[in-house]
């Protein structure tokens, strides 16, 4: 009888040691994940020079509709810009509580001009030099 408990701890340690060391290749995987995710985050963040010397930056979140209705606007205006996730980078989550007072997205600055929310007639105002 003890040695089937021997035999049974024994299976559950090499269990155990399998899982530890799948759990170490996952951290693995999502440590280069993320990684990759900064890079390309790093690429992106470069300042969009579209030769009218307009710069527009829009912080943003994945699940905001009107932040995607904000950017498929620029997008249709042909304008260029740098589109900022806020729930993946801080450092530009505290720029845009900084800029705005307030964590509401999406957020616009054109130029310098700030425009809080999905606002047609003041982004067309904005990008129009007004």
């Amino acid at each position: 009888m003890m040695h089937y408990f021997l035999q049974i701890k024994k299976r559950l340690c090499n269990l155990i040691a399998q899982m530890i060391a799948m759990a170490d290749d996952d951290l693995e995987a999502i440590r280069k994940k993320r990684m990759e995710g900064m890079m390309k985050m790093a690429e992106k963040k470069k300042e969009p020079e579209d030769g009218s010397g307009t710069v527009v930056k829009v912080y943003s979140t994945d699940t905001c509709p009107y932040c995607t209705m904000a950017k498929d606007y620029l997008d249709k205006k042909g304008v260029k810009y740098v589109d900022y996730n806020v729930n993946s980078d801080a450092e530009k989550a505290r720029e845009m509580v900084a800029k705005t007072g307030q964590l509401g997205v999406p957020v616009l600055d054109i130029n310098g001009k700030v425009i809080i929310g999905f606002d047609r007639r003041a982004i067309d105002e904005a990008l129009s030099g007004g």
